[in-house]
């Protein structure tokens, strides 16, 4: 019956009474004026008001979801369509269900995924407060787009429509709000073909209070967008964390150095030490995530991390980080003659001592992070394929 069918409409409900039915009506009706075959689904996610009944009498065909979520009901409305395409929209007549010829028009051009694009259609009033509208979806949607490298405009429009087969080739699996983050994001990170159409974006008419929660789901999805990015969430601030702190090192080796009144020494050193020994620590980690991920299915395989594991094996890392380790006690040693020089009693040359001390010890440290990582990424590297 999946060859029969054109396109799904999928609709997530949760107590939408006052709307649903004309939500079904106007899809039904684009459909029939677009002489597509097609199907209505209303993925009911536990109402207690009567939609789902409302949703039949309508024409529609209702899934019941017990998983409570947006993105669980999302997933188990696709996951019951038998259309060669999808297309999902809210229940409570924000979308617009009679203008879909467009999304149409690019799936049948090839398109994978169809992003609809408020911000191009147009927001009417009172339809999008204005935390979400001026700061909340510009700003998540910038970072998406730096994360992701993805052209998409609006990451969080809940219009949109796509090949079945291609979205269930991602394994999407988030439950909530972010479900409409983590569409797109993978959509990005496979390399999916995906455009955008305008799409209009009206207030909704529910008399109860939105199932959406502003600070909740904005830091729902931006905690999504950090852990699928290893890269900006560990590498990128661990580099700068490593950079920054080994140009204050170098500086401050030869000794006290001055910028106009203030001057800095080997208490600086001590943070400068610190910053290299966590940018490392990140930097090891956005190799651990990457990791773990790809192996999960999280991720798409990465050709550049397959090619590191060929030149950096267990041994490299043991080698690499016993001789790290090496310098790093030879310096020790080197420290302690210049305390046995005083007679193992105070120092007098604190400074030099203490820099001696300071990067012999942040040596070690890196030495032995590196030797333990490089057991750990093996055992990672074992359920790799």
């Amino acid at each position: 019956m999946s060859d029969a069918i054109e396109l799904s409409i999928v609709m997530p409900c949760l107590d939408e009474a006052k709307t649903v039915g004309e939500c079904v009506t106007r899809a039904r009706a684009a459909l029939a004026r677009l002489a597509i075959t097609g199907e209505v689904i209303v993925a009911d996610n536990g109402s207690s008001d009567g939609s789902p009944g409302i949703a039949e009498r309508a024409g529609a065909r209702v899934v019941p979801v017990t998983a409570r979520g947006y993105g669980a009901a999302l997933a188990a409305g696709i996951a019951a369509a038998r259309g060669t395409y999808v297309l999902m929209g809210d229940a409570d007549l924000t979308y617009d269900f009679d203008a879909i010829d467009a999304f149409v028009e690019r799936l049948r051009a090839g398109d994978d995924l169809v992003m609809g694009n408020r911000f191009k259609g147009g927001v009417a009033k009172g339809a999008m407060p204005f935390l979400h509208r001026w700061i909340g979806n510009p700003v998540l949607s910038f970072l998406g787009r730096l994360f992701y490298r993805s052209d998409v405009g609006d990451f969080h429009c809940g219009l949109r429509a796509f090949r079945r087969d291609a979205i269930a080739r991602l394994d999407l699996r988030s439950t909530g709000m972010e479900y409409a983050t983590e569409m797109v994001a993978k959509s990005a990170l496979y390399r999916l073909k995906v455009s955008e159409v305008a799409a209009t974006l009206a207030p909704d008419l529910r008399d109860r209070p939105p199932h959406l929660r502003t600070w909740r789901d904005g830091w729902r999805h931006l905690r999504f967008m950090l852990l699928y990015s290893p890269r900006w969430l560990f590498l990128y601030p661990g580099a700068l964390l490593m950079l920054g702190g080994a140009l204050v090192t170098l500086w401050l080796l030869p000794g006290a150095q001055r910028s106009g009144n203030v001057s800095f020494d080997v208490h600086t050193l001590v943070y400068a030490a610190i910053a290299i020994i966590v940018g490392y620590q990140a930097v090891v980690f956005a190799l651990f995530t990457k990791t773990f991920a790809i192996t999960e299915g999280l991720l798409p395989p990465d050709p550049r991390l397959d090619r590191l594991y060929r030149s950096i094996t267990l041994e490299t890392g043991l080698v690499v980080g016993s001789l790290v380790t090496l310098a790093g006690l030879v310096g020790s040693l080197y420290a302690v003659t210049l305390w046995q020089a005083q007679a193992f009693g105070p120092l007098e040359e604190t400074a030099l001592t203490l820099r001696v001390v300071i990067v012999s010890g942040t040596a070690i440290a890196l030495g032995l992070e590196t030797i333990l990582a490089s057991f750990f990424l093996s055992v990672l590297g074992l359920r790799r394929r």
